[in-house]
């Protein structure tokens, strides 16, 4: 437990942060399995609409730096190379 003023005022603003994060990281990966989901069914418009959401959803993680901007690079690589697959 921290003892000081400062450290008690960090250990409350790790908290709000941490679940801040954790929120933002769960929505993109929701956004990434939705795109994955129809790229296996199949579904083109259903992936290109998912993919756009979830492009916007890794830009924004990325700007925050919940997540790295180079995974979420290569995040949007993986899942556009996806979507072009199924699409010709």
């Amino acid at each position: 437990m921290p003892n000081s003023e400062s450290a008690k005022k960090r250990l409350r603003q790790n908290e709000t942060r941490n679940a801040r994060n954790r929120a933002v990281k769960s929505n993109v990966r929701s956004q990434v399995r939705k795109v994955r989901a129809a790229v296996a069914a199949g579904n083109v418009e259903e992936s290109e609409a998912a993919l756009k959401v979830a492009t916007k959803k890794l830009d924004q993680a990325a700007s925050k730096n919940v997540i790295h901007a180079n995974a979420a690079a290569r995040t949007k690589s993986r899942l556009s190379k996806a979507v072009k697959g199924i699409k010709g």
